[in-house]
């Protein structure tokens, strides 16, 4: 039996990484193989069991971490891979990628170190996998009636996964040559190697969910007609528009969304493309943002040999510790280095410059992009502050400025009459149906741009809601309803 007061007696230990130089000369993943059993046991017992867990309340999912942590405690890894997968469709993508509000909602994170749930969850996933225990569940008996799901990113998959083990004949379409959405292409192998993506696909075709690749609805196949078609429709296309930085010079050659990069640097891994059709290879580059594909870019960039890469953040940098406006259990906005900051070398901030707005592009003698020009941000509004204005050299600029919703001149949209709210994502109630009978809207698309935990419930949730509209009634789980938002204040 595990030490029930291992919270005072052991110390918060991490999983291991590889060394910084040893990651960027491949694309595999940062963390050392095999480290993270020898002490992921003591880490699950260093939770309390709370009696009021605020965990559960900071996962959308409702994940049942202090009875996986106990069970891991306890050596029963099958039992406690049971209970994982009980919440969790894709628990080996949110070990890897979340960014964890679990952890900052931990009893012990109220003033001390929380237990390192995401790692527990990840060593929980990896072993099920190992073991066969993560098996397919095709229904017991085929319901009768078909649906589609347009899209195969995080929210598609499980609303997809869900809807083929509760007996519906279910197709995910997808515009790109492979499911994943940006699971496959924006996210880089070193954060998410391809083959894990690959193997839950696998199993959720010997479920008996059918995938269709390379058909864009709305153009390849009429909206209408897939609606008329099917029983019901789950639209999951995600938030795919990106923003935009309409600043003197945008339309230089250079400047780049970060996600067509990625996306390249992905489908080299994929094997596509013997090289990407843009790198950073001996160039100077700028990443204008300050989140994850920021990140994920800097990582590429390093690892394609950039001459020097330059990160340009508009916000202020954050606290070390929680500011008096967030408090414990909010997600608070801390400074944190990624693996891929890590990677860079540098103290401090590293290649970030915060309070940095982006003034504009400038071009060489050949008409190319040659500089970045930016100035220190105003707190108030983030304009340009007068007399800081200076330029740094760029032959590379990626922006990463986030998405702003569904990409609105899709004939998916319009062909189906849906209708938009004022932030650009796809309207719905909270049951996630939108005007049109039988149709419903999963993930970022509805919610607008978020974290994959809240995909992956919207996926639930969601088809929770078509079961109980063909059924009238459902037995499927709904961890949140449309309008539920994360914890803050």
């Amino acid at each position: 039996m595990a030490d029930r007061m291992a919270f005072l007696t052991t110390a918060r230990a991490e999983r291991e990484r590889r060394d910084a130089q040893e990651r960027l000369g491949d694309w595999r993943e940062v963390y050392r193989p095999g480290a993270l059993l020898p002490v992921v046991g003591g880490q699950a017992g260093r939770c309390m069991d709370c009696g009021l867990p605020f965990c559960h309340s900071a996962c959308p999912l409702g994940n049942l971490v202090p009875e996986w942590n106990r069970l891991v405690a306890d050596a029963d890894w099958r039992a406690a891979a049971a209970r994982l997968l009980a919440t969790n469709n894709f628990p080996e993508f949110t070990g890897r990628l979340c960014p964890a509000p679990c952890e900052s909602a931990c009893v012990l994170a109220i003033d001390g170190a929380a237990v390192t749930i995401k790692n527990v969850e990840l060593a929980i996933t990896d072993r099920a996998w190992e073991q066969g225990w993560d098996l397919p569940q095709p229904p017991e008996r085929a319901d009768g009636r078909r649906v589609a799901v347009v899209g195969s990113g995080p929210a598609g998959l499980a609303a997809a996964q869900q809807l083929t083990r509760a007996g519906y004949a279910t197709t995910v379409y997808e515009r790109a040559d492979r499911p994943g959405g940006l699971l496959r292409y924006g996210i880089p192998p070193f954060r998410l190697e391809k083959h894990r993506l690959d193997r839950r696909l696998d199993q959720m075709r010997a479920e008996g969910t059918a995938f269709r690749t390379g058909v864009c609805v709305g153009r390849d196949v009429a909206a209408g007609e897939l609606r008329a078609g099917c029983d019901a429709l789950v639209v999951a296309v995600g938030a795919a528009a990106c923003r935009e930085l309409p600043v003197p010079g945008r339309g230089l050659s250079g400047v780049h969304q970060a996600i067509d990069y990625l996306t390249w640097a992905n489908r080299v891994d994929e094997g596509d493309l013997a090289a990407p059709s843009v790198s950073a290879e001996g160039r100077h580059v700028v990443i204008v943002g300050g989140g994850d594909t920021a990140a994920d870019c800097l990582g590429t960039a390093l690892r394609q040999g950039a001459a020097s890469v330059t990160q340009l953040d508009i916000n202020p940098r954050p606290p070390a510790g929680r500011a008096p406006g967030q408090p414990w259990p909010v997600h608070p906005k801390v400074y944190r280095e990624t693996t891929s900051h890590e990677e860079a070398g540098a103290a401090e901030a590293g290649p970030r410059v915060f309070a940095a707005t982006t003034v504009g592009f400038q071009p060489g003698p050949d008409g190319r992009l040659a500089a970045v020009g930016f100035a220190e941000a105003e707190p108030a509004d983030r304009s340009p502050r007068a007399g800081t204005e200076r330029s740094i050299p760029a032959e590379l600029v990626l922006l990463a400025l986030g998405f702003t919703g569904p990409e609105p001149d899709q004939g998916l949209i319009t062909q189906l009459g849906l209708a938009t709210g004022p932030d650009g994502a796809l309207a719905r109630d909270d049951g996630f149906a939108t005007d049109a009978p039988g149709v419903f809207v999963a993930g970022d698309a509805g919610r607008g741009q978020s974290l994959i935990v809240w995909a992956i419930a919207e996926g639930r949730a969601a088809a929770a809601a078509v079961d109980r509209y063909l059924r009238g009634d459902t037995e499927l789980p709904a961890p949140i309803g449309a309008s539920a938002r994360a914890l803050t204040l």
